[in-house]
């Protein structure tokens, strides 16, 4: 028939999956739907939502979980961080979640009245950063740290973008990535983020033979970034020590910042950036 047609091509689209309203855009009618899955012909996965086949791919059944939950629901938590790749399906009940969740056998629900939506494979669900803080409310350390790993080297997420968010769970994300050996860049991007709103550095640039890390001129101040993948050896210590001699008898202050420091603390770090621009700001009116 030309109907259950409309309805094979629509669920071809949708992995398997067609529910209420997908059925009767396709023009079948209540009594239509129950006839069809009483005789075989859709499968019932959830209330509201049928498959055409007795088995479903694992996104079928996480968009169908979705489905029954309502239009603005997302696939969320441990599911969510399945579909993004970062952990292995143990066959728990998919995790949605909704403004206003519907209770449903088989689903795991939450609420939320702040709904992140993405797709991937067609299929909504939470981005990757807020999958992670969601999943950092129900799982291990070991499990969060292989998919916090994981989402790093997929580079669906960025390190500053865990240490600057404020969300409930970030400070659990934080602590992991505190053990992590960041890029020189990667250590860069994340200062500029938490210093986001003061004034910005110059990042690298030559002060005769020495490169500061970040450099504020007008205020001569310098951020010295330290890290043992930058500065671990007993020579580079060294060479430390010297450079920071130089700059503070040209009259710079040097502040310096361990990655534990700025992941940990990275509210701490700003305010101590801010407290020591605006006092070499009062220092240079008062020599005025």
């Amino acid at each position: 028939m030309e109907v259950d047609a409309h309805v094979a091509q629509r669920a071809g689209r949708q992995w398997g999956v067609v529910d209420l309203e997908d059925l009767r855009a396709c023009g079948l009618s209540q009594q239509a739907v129950s006839k069809r899955v009483a005789t075989g012909r859709l499968y019932p996965r959830f209330r509201g939502v049928f498959s055409l086949l007795p088995t479903l791919p694992l996104e079928g059944t996480f968009l169908a979980a979705v489905k029954a939950c309502g239009a603005d629901a997302v696939l969320s938590h441990f599911a969510a961080a399945v579909l993004w790749g970062l952990l292995a399906w143990d066959f728990r009940l998919p995790e949605v979640t909704a403004p206003t969740p519907r209770v449903h056998p088989g689903i795991r629900t939450h609420r939320s009245a702040d709904v992140e939506r993405v797709f991937r494979k067609g299929i909504p669900v939470t981005p990757p950063l807020r999958t992670l803080i969601d999943l950092s409310t129900i799982v291990d350390d070991r499990a969060l740290r292989r998919a916090v790993n994981e989402a790093l080297n997929q580079r669906l997420i960025k390190p500053h973008e865990i240490i600057v968010t404020h969300r409930r769970g970030a400070k659990r994300l934080r602590a992991m990535l505190a053990t992590a050996a960041p890029t020189r860049n990667e250590f860069e991007d994340a200062v500029l983020a938490v210093l986001d709103g003061l004034p910005r550095p110059e990042v690298n640039e030559r002060d005769g033979r020495y490169v500061p890390d970040f450099t504020w001129p007008a205020h001569q101040l310098i951020l010295e970034a330290d890290g043992k993948q930058f500065h671990g050896h007993i020579l580079a210590r060294a060479d430390d020590k010297t450079r920071q001699a130089l700059f503070e008898r040209e009259g710079w202050q040097v502040e310096r910042l361990t990655w534990e420091q700025l992941t940990r603390e990275p509210a701490r770090t700003r305010a101590r950036i801010a407290r020591a621009l605006e006092e070499r700001a009062r220092e240079k009116d008062d020599a005025a």
